[in-house]
């Protein structure tokens, strides 16, 4: 699987199936330049478990809104469209795999 980039018109769709990682982030925003590399070896690597789904806050307002997100990057982990975890600002490739692996089945 690829990383998705979600609309707000396609959100609830995009995260409604298994485990997804949410990654809220900007174009102008440098944590979350950082953090891109790292999502894309976890999407290659862990992709049985896992979908990354990456939301531009800039062009999708709504679900940055609905979902309260303050401060970017911020990573929202959903099971079977429910957030069940939340990491906010950067993190390392590790704590990533960790979250996933504390949720996976």
């Amino acid at each position: 699987m690829t990383i998705k980039h979600a609309t707000d018109a396609a959100f609830t769709n995009d995260v409604k199936d298994g485990l997804v990682l949410v990654d809220f982030w900007a174009t102008w925003c440098g944590p979350c330049k950082m953090i891109a590399p790292v999502l894309e070896e976890i999407d290659a690597e862990m992709v049985e478990k896992v979908q990354i789904v990456k939301v531009d806050v800039d062009e999708n307002p709504e679900t940055a809104s609905k979902f309260g997100i303050m401060s970017i990057p911020t990573m929202l982990l959903f099971n079977d469209g429910e957030v069940v975890d939340k990491v906010i600002g950067y993190q390392p490739k590790e704590a990533l795999v960790e979250l996933i692996n504390n949720h996976s089945a």
